[in-house]
């Protein structure tokens, strides 16, 4: 298969074919193109155009276009289709997309689009959805799935299985519950195949099955899945009744989104924003972060204005003090972003105590490495032991504190609830420049002998 490119000619091709209103040019073009394409063709266009397009084509192949818009492209469109054509969009989609597409909508026209949707019962799995919180499994969770009852026969399941399948798009499991609609365990394909047409499904299923609560976070849900290398997982509510399941392509887009997240909290952006957003929107995002590293900026002034007979007299520590604000920044984010990678994956053993020692351990010899260079350079540039060692113990010290800080710093704000990628950014750089800034001067000030 050929990568898929849109380019600049192609482009203004299909622009030109909207303007003149070429709809069988277009219907021929857009026909063996996939749905994700198509999406990123609409949202090079305008309001007009695309609405126009995703009118033209047919439902069955523009309700997977719509899932994969941009929220504001999306939004633009919904706001010129009908109730009518929005509820015909839905029909063609799992529920759990339905329902996301559906509380994007303004409340007055929820009710008039649910109205219009023709299956009932899709309409109702709609409904229901939507009393989950989006932040849960419940709001992540498609309504479609394959089921069966454990007092049937391998006969009447087979039956009852090609029935259910006819609304699934894919099939990764078969569930198994009792008439109480409590999941019991999955049904093995090749079990059902082989075992007596008469048997009953309760001596056939596999009781051992992975699942999720209705109320667990989307987060979860994925450490769980990859862990096991599922493609599917069934998701129960309070009592165990299944009620839904959550498929491989809505945790890739939990896993993306969770990343996108906490790259920006690294790089000191405190809300979601794209790069098309306003000025004012990448403002109110940016500059928080840029307004602490103001204010670090001027503590490190005031603390250097606090030594400012030792650099009088030792010039040299003035030009060391980049390189120091340097190491403890770097330093502290490279400890910060090891632990944070590895709340993240779930795989950080042993306790707080434990980690702070083997980072204090890790950032010593680090350290003693790094000041050796230093001081051999620092001594036969100046010729000036006594300062070149200052320098140099001042360096380890100061990577040893980043090292802590670095690392109990995201480990404290994971025990609080609140994201550990916060910590990967500015705060910590920031932090650290002052710790190191002070450290620095200090323990100079302590080996020279300066009163």
């Amino acid at each position: 298969m050929i990568p898929f490119k849109l380019t600049e000619e192609l482009l203004s091709e299909i622009e030109q074919l909207i303007d003149d209103r070429q709809d069988d040019a277009l219907h021929t073009m857009m026909e063996e193109v996939h749905y994700a394409d198509i999406a990123e063709i609409i949202n090079e266009l305008n309001e007009d155009q695309a609405t126009y397009l995703i009118k033209l084509l047919d439902s069955g192949k523009t309700s997977d276009v719509l899932t994969e818009l941009d929220e504001d492209v999306r939004e633009a469109i919904l706001g010129n289709l009908s109730s009518k054509e929005i509820a015909g969009e839905l029909e063609e989609l799992d529920t759990d997309d339905a329902a996301d597409i559906i509380a994007e909508l303004p409340r007055e026209i929820v009710q008039e689009v649910i109205s219009e949707i023709t299956d009932r019962e899709h309409a109702r799995d709609i409904v229901d959805l939507l009393r989950y919180d989006e932040n849960s499994a419940g709001g992540l969770m498609a309504k479609e799935l394959v089921k069966v009852n454990e007092n049937w026969t391998v006969l009447t399941c087979v039956r009852e299985m090609r029935h259910q399948a006819e609304n699934v798009t894919r099939v990764h499991s078969i569930y198994v519950v009792d008439d109480e609609g409590i999941l019991k365990g999955r049904l093995s394909l090749k079990d059902l195949l082989t075992a007596s047409t008469k048997a009953p499904i309760r001596e056939v299923y596999i009781p051992k099955v992975d699942f999720v609560n209705v109320n667990e976070k989307p987060e979860e849900v994925a450490k769980i899945m990859s862990k096991y290398d599922l493609e599917a997982i069934p998701v129960v509510d309070e009592i165990g009744r299944l009620v839904g399941r959550i498929t491989i392509d809505d945790i890739v887009d939990v896993i993306r989104e969770e990343a996108d997240k906490d790259y920006q909290l690294a790089a000191g952006i405190s809300q979601d924003v794209e790069a098309d957003d306003s000025i004012w929107e990448l403002t109110r995002a940016r500059l928080p972060w840029l307004f602490l590293g103001l204010v670090g900026g001027v503590g490190a002034a005031a603390i250097m204005g606090g030594f400012e007979s030792l650099i009088s007299q030792h010039a040299i520590l003035f030009f060391f003090t980049p390189l120091i604000a340097a190491m403890a920044g770097n330093v502290g984010v490279q400890s910060s972003a090891i632990i944070v990678q590895g709340l993240a994956n779930d795989d950080l053993k042993g306790s707080i105590t434990q980690r702070l020692v083997k980072e204090m351990m890790l950032a010593a010899l680090n350290g003693l490495i790094l000041a050796a260079v230093l001081l051999l350079f620092t001594w036969f540039w100046k010729g000036n032991l006594p300062t070149a060692l200052a320098i140099s113990i001042s360096l380890i010290a100061v990577i040893v504190v980043a090292g802590i800080v670095g690392t109990f710093i995201p480990l404290f704000l994971h025990r609080r609830g609140i994201d550990p990628a916060i910590a990967t950014g500015p705060f910590i750089t920031t932090s650290n420049d002052i710790f190191g800034i002070l450290i620095y001067f200090w323990i100079a000030k302590l080996l020279l002998g300066i009163g």
